[in-house]
């Protein structure tokens, strides 16, 4: 098992910056990919972006490229999202999730992919 706690999200005017942090426990072993996905009221669940746990390569949704970052620290067990010149669409419940399927190597987009997500965390943009 994966356990996922995200942290960080909150109140940010447009243009602000906000950084979330996702602490991973458990058999992270297992883990593939670890990615940010968000939920805005009565849209689906959207990827945001990933990065392979043992390789340097990320991937990003096209509304987020150039102002958004993922980072991850192995020794750590942690996965962040750095995100800059922040929107009010940006507005939404952000989630940590971690996959276990080696098919997200070639394309971590995919939400049923992830089996183990975390409680979501508020982000809002607003003046």
């Amino acid at each position: 098992q994966v356990q996922l706690v995200g942290s960080g999200g909150g109140l940010v005017q447009p243009g602000g910056s906000l950084r979330l942090s996702c602490a991973i426990s458990g058999f992270t072993f297992s883990i593939y990919t670890v990615s940010w996905f968000r939920q805005a009221p009565g849209k689906e669940r959207e990827f945001v972006a990933g990065t392979r746990w043992s390789l340097d390569r990320t991937s990003y949704a096209d509304p987020v490229k150039g102002r958004f970052t993922i980072s991850r620290d192995e020794a750590k067990n942690t996965a962040d999202l750095q995100m800059n010149s922040l929107k009010p669409e940006d507005t939404a419940v952000y989630y940590c999730a971690a996959s276990d399927s080696y098919r997200t190597m070639s394309g971590p987009q995919d939400k049923s992919l992830y089996k183990y997500w975390d409680q979501g965390t508020q982000v809002t943009v607003s003046s």
